[in-house]
Order: C-alpha cells, then structure tokens, then sequence
C-alpha cells in the first residue's frame, strides 16, 4: 500500500500500515511525531527512522490488542506520555483521559470525546481546525466507531450508546476529515448499496474506491459530509431504510424508533 500524507498547516497526518488492515495515525511535522493506536511497533520504529522522526507521544483510543500491543517496545526506550481511556488491559497509558478532557499536540488542542459503543472505554481525538487565523480542516481520530461507510461490531456496548456516538461524530463540522483505523471501505460499501440501491453516493464512492484499491491507495481520510451521504448507521432511521429494511428484514420498521432502526441495520451487516 501507497504512503499518502494529508497536510495540515503546522503538521501532517500519514498512515503507517498494519496487519492486513490496520491504519497506525503518524500526526508529524518535519522532526517528531505522535502515533494513534500503534498496535504494531515495528511498523512504526521503521516508518520514523525512514522519515528520521522522534516520537514524542502516543494516543490511545480503546483497549483491543490490535491498537495497543506496540505500546509497550515503543515506550521501552522514550520517556514519552501515552494517553487513553482507563482499561486494565492497557496498563502502559500514562495520562487517563475522558469526555471533556484535552491533549495538545504540536501547540494545537485535541478534545477528547466518548464515543462508546464498540468498546466501553473507547475515545475520539477531535481537533477543530483553526489556528493562528488559519483555517484548516478539522479531523478527528475516532478509533473503531466510526468507519467510512460502516462502524464498529457493539462488543461491548449497547445499540443505544452506538448510535449516540455516531450521532455525536455525525454532529461535527461537515468538513470534519475522519482518520479511522481499518481499510473496510469496499466491503462497507457493498452492505451500503444493499441498504441503499438507489443512492447515487455511494455508487459513486465504490467506483472511487475500486480505483484507489487497484492503485494500492487508502481509502481513508472521509469525512463527515460524505458519512452524512453514504453511511446506513449514520441514515438508519432515513423512510428509505425502514422500508429496506421491512423488505428484506421482515419486521414492521416503520414502527421502530431511530435505536431500534439503527440496531435492525447492525443485525443486518452482522450476518451479510
């Protein structure tokens, strides 16, 4: 796969590839860098000594073995804060954080936000974009809760506390760039055109990245406007869905509130 940076004014954000599908967040200017859920640390010690990077930090969004097994070598040798959500299993987190709290980050503010769902400990790292009278794109690092075209499997969660995490992305600035960590795009866009046939969106998005994935380009960032567009866990409750979802579901949608409808959709991608 491709390495393609998204610049910011004062940093850049580039994906450093894991496993089959993991995207490790490198947030970076020209000599150090922070990483999102490195669950991989020898991807990352060869990606910073081939951009000649010194890690100064780590951010955690939720406690699954593929975000966080490289936390521990990559600590080993560097007095650098990791920060994240309390969780037993992530001992190595050195700053907890919480709704309402923020990390800062080459001078720029991240708010944290709970985005529970997944997993019950999970967070997202909001930056709102504008500095110094420049106006950037927001973006957000939000784990596995958001995908493009998709979000995460309710492991720990309840439908209820999903969809209003979603509902809370979905509620940032439209132009928001949404830095997720695994390349589902296609195979979420496949489920999105059978919940949505007749969206011209997300026929248009898969041929975009049918393309990208012939090039071995990510998929990722999307952003909040194009989630608004093509993402069924974001529209569950849109009267085209209910009526998917009375057809090829059987259960009498229209008569569901917007949890049930968002929880009648994950069902749906669960067993497609």
């Amino acid at each position: 796969m491709s390495t393609v940076s998204t610049p910011f004014t004062h940093f850049s954000v580039t994906p450093i590839y894991a496993y089959s599908d993991n995207y490790i967040w490198c947030i970076h200017n020209k000599t150090q860098a922070w990483v999102v859920d490195p669950g991989d640390h020898k991807v990352v010690e060869a990606f910073l000594s081939k951009q000649h990077l010194d890690l100064v930090g780590i951010l955690i969004t939720h406690h699954h073995w593929d975000h966080t097994t490289g936390i521990k070598s990559l600590i080993e040798t560097r007095d650098i804060p990791v920060y994240g959500p309390e969780h037993p299993k992530v001992p190595e987190i050195t700053h907890l954080v919480k709704e309402g709290d923020q990390v800062t980050l080459f001078n720029h503010p991240f708010e944290v936000i709970g985005v529970s769902g997944h997993t019950l400990d999970h967070v997202a790292y909001v930056n709102k974009g504008v500095s110094n009278n420049t106006q950037d794109h927001p973006l957000v690092f939000c784990g596995d809760t958001l995908f493009s075209a998709g979000c995460g499997r309710l492991f720990e969660g309840t439908p209820a506390q999903m969809y209003d995490a979603l509902q809370k992305l979905a509620q940032l600035d439209d132009n928001t760039l949404v830095f997720c960590t695994h390349e589902y795009t296609l195979s979420n866009l496949k489920f999105a055109l059978a919940v949505e046939p007749e969206n011209t969106g997300i026929q248009a998005e898969i041929q975009r990245v049918q393309a990208l994935n012939l090039s071995e380009q990510p998929s990722l960032p999307t952003s909040i406007a194009k989630e608004k567009a093509i993402n069924p866990f974001i529209r569950s409750s849109l009267p085209q869905i209910r009526q998917k979802l009375t057809e090829t579901q059987n259960i009498p949608a229209d008569t569901l509130n917007e949890i049930e409808c968002f929880a009648a959709v994950r069902r749906w991608k669960d067993n497609f």
